[in-house]
């Protein structure tokens, strides 16, 4: 970056999820340290349960976060969080980037529901999420962001989501909240002054043939199918826990 260093934490972490054979599901590879620990917890049926139990702050300026999970044929993996994550300001002025890459093969199935990430004032973020998913696939995709602490401006966070199904693009969007973002972010046609924005993203082999109906969701929440077997539920309130209910209500509402 015209010759200067960046500084920051590199912090990886990977997860690989495999049928055990028995009806359950083992976890041949769980690999992370730092801020991005992972906890194997207790779960129930077949599905193995994971956590990111992050043991330092961050990302702060300048970091650089990976994050992979893979779900092979028969497996079932739900990963979560311990605690909200937080884009704080770092010692540099360049921006910390989370990269999180997610597949799951036929007859996987993902449940990817972290906790809410707080945009921090002074912050700057770049998160980007990609899924790739097998035609038989089963994944439920949780998003949830905060602008700001309770009366703080935010950062500036980006955040993308790209998902493919049998290697066809469904969805790939962005949205650019906070200082520097493109003029109108909060305005009537982005999130008209809300300070909480999330997505609920869900995709089963059935919705290829009968996938929910389009429908608004209160005044702040609308469920749309897309071009392949998922839906997207996009969503917006004054704070996260209304977000959260918004999003509880629409995964109830579809099935889980």
């Amino acid at each position: 970056m015209d010759g200067v260093t960046v500084t920051g934490v590199r912090a990886s972490a990977r997860i690989v999820a495999r049928a055990d054979g028995r009806g359950g599901t083992a976890l041949p590879v769980l690999d992370g340290a730092g801020p991005l620990a992972l906890r194997r917890t207790r779960a129930s049926g077949g599905e193995a349960k994971v956590m990111v139990v992050g043991a330092m702050s961050g990302p702060l300026g300048g970091d650089r976060f990976t994050l992979a999970a893979r779900v092979e044929e028969g497996a079932r993996l739900h990963v979560g969080s311990a605690a909200a994550t937080l884009a704080l300001p770092g010692q540099t002025k360049h921006e910390a980037r989370y990269d999180v890459r997610l597949d799951v093969a036929d007859g996987g199935e993902l449940h990817w529901m972290p906790e809410q990430l707080i945009s921090v004032r002074g912050s700057g973020l770049q998160v980007a999420t990609r899924a790739e998913l097998g035609a038989g696939a089963r994944l439920v995709l949780r998003e949830e962001q905060v602008l700001g602490r309770a009366g703080e401006v935010p950062g500036r966070l980006t955040s993308r989501l790209t998902v493919c199904v049998a290697g066809r693009c469904v969805l790939d969007q962005e949205l650019a909240c906070g200082p520097g973002a493109p003029g109108g972010w909060d305005g009537p046609a982005v999130l008209a002054g809300h300070r909480a924005v999330g997505q609920l993203l869900v995709a089963r082999p059935e919705f290829a043939e009968r996938p929910p109906a389009a429908r608004m969701l209160g005044e702040a929440a609308a469920l749309m199918p897309l071009a392949g077997p998922a839906v997207l539920v996009s969503a917006m309130a004054p704070d996260a826990l209304l977000l959260r209910g918004l999003l509880d209500e629409a995964l109830a509402l579809i099935g889980p």
